[in-house]
C-alpha cells in the first residue's frame, strides 16, 4: 500500500507550536471587513490554536 501524502493545503494554514499544539489563523477577516469593528479585527488578526475536537484529524492529514 502506498505511502499517504500530506494534504499541501491544509499544512500551508496549520503550524505546530514548540509544545506540539496545532496554530492557525482565524478566517472572516478581509471578506465584508467594512461592516466588522475596529476591535473585531484586532482579535482576527491573533492567531489561535486548533481545537481538541479537531487534533486527530488534522494531525492524520498532515502526516504528522
Amino acid at each position: 500500500m502506498p505511502k499517504m501524502k500530506t494534504k499541501k493545503t491544509l499544512a500551508k494554514r496549520v503550524k505546530r507550536t514548540g509544545t506540539g499544539k496545532l496554530k492557525r489563523g482565524h478566517n472572516y477577516t478581509s471578506h465584508m471587513a467594512a461592516h466588522k469593528t475596529h476591535k473585531q479585527k484586532v482579535h482576527l488578526r491573533k492567531s489561535t490554536l486548533v481545537s481538541k475536537s479537531d487534533m486527530k484529524r488534522i494531525k492524520h492529514l498532515i502526516q504528522d
